[in-house]
């Protein structure tokens, strides 16, 4: 089988493993946030008084896409109702609901020039819709902007409220993102408000309505070879399209820390198994995020 041969391939490669705060093996270098795309996102981030993902959750690629003129735009503000493990987004109970954002949100992706917009959430369990309904208002907004960009989602699980779902997917993104995170076992300290049949499901039924899915999983906190192995036969069952995997990086001392850092060439065989199980597309390598090279998935 596939995944006898590659779980052999992977156990023959040693992971490095944290030997201090803060240390790092050498494949984990990152840009530094400089250049003019940079200052252009942060000077629209700021006017327009949006959130992106890059920034408020710590991602290690800010200065590489901000440079290149891209961002993750974040809505329904950055306060959290979820605590996860792994995320630095803050945790609390949001105040308000902003119903302007679709509208600067759109402007801000139009004076960018952006062929493809990733557009994720903080988790809003307050609201009924979970914000669903500001989802599909940003895509209705954006392409009334500018129609010829690409759209892509990446959603909570909105509870399993499936008339949430589908208020996002009437709005027809071009691609529907949800992110698994990690094994199953793993889910009471990583994601101890999701559930891991849940998030399968919603991929499903995303993949029932026609969308094209995508998920993905973070590896090197706590979780084995095989796990990964298995997540990934998972989401394929579901008919998951494209799939993203990288390297966990502890964003503060209180959360999770490091268990290994995987080496790339078990990133790479991680994509090599992806593409065998039948996924269309697999982004895998240390420093991977869900929305790394976003525009190059669609083509």
């Amino acid at each position: 089988m596939i995944s006898t041969s590659i779980l052999a391939a992977l156990s023959q490669i040693t992971d490095a493993r944290p030997n201090g705060p803060g240390s790092r093996p050498e494949w984990l270098k990152v840009s530094l946030p400089v250049g003019n795309g940079y200052s252009t996102i942060r000077g629209l981030v700021e006017q327009h008084n949006l959130h992106t993902v890059c920034h408020s959750a710590h991602c290690p690629n800010l200065g590489e896409c901000w440079g290149a003129g891209t961002a993750t735009f974040m809505i329904l503000g950055n306060v959290c109702t979820r605590s996860c493990g792994f995320c630095a987004v803050i945790t609390g109970r949001p105040k308000t609901l902003d119903l302007d954002e679709p509208r600067r949100l759109a402007e801000a992706v139009d004076t960018l020039g952006l062929s493809h917009a990733v557009i994720t959430s903080v988790n809003r369990d307050e609201l009924e819709d979970g914000g669903a309904g500001i989802f599909a208002a940003c895509i209705r907004a954006i392409r009334s902007r500018r129609p010829s960009c690409r759209i892509e989602v990446l959603i909570p699980d909105f509870q399993g409220n499936w008339e949430a779902l589908h208020t996002v997917l009437d709005a027809a993104p071009e691609i529907l993102n949800h992110n698994t995170e990690t094994a199953p076992r793993l889910y009471l300290s990583v994601r101890p408000q999701g559930k891991y049949a849940r998030s399968l499901e919603l991929l499903g039924r995303a993949k029932q309505r026609g969308a094209f899915t995508k998920s993905g999983i973070m590896v090197g906190i706590g979780e084995t070879d095989a796990e990964i192995l298995d997540v990934l036969r998972d989401l394929q069952a579901t008919g998951c399209d494209a799939l993203t995997i990288g390297q966990y990086l502890q964003p503060t001392k209180d959360h999770l820390p490091v268990d290994r850092f995987v080496h790339p060439e078990k990133f790479a065989l991680l994509r090599r198994a992806a593409l065998d199980m039948g996924f269309r597309y697999c982004e895998s390598g240390p420093l991977v995020r869900s929305s790394y090279h976003a525009e190059r998935q669609v083509a």
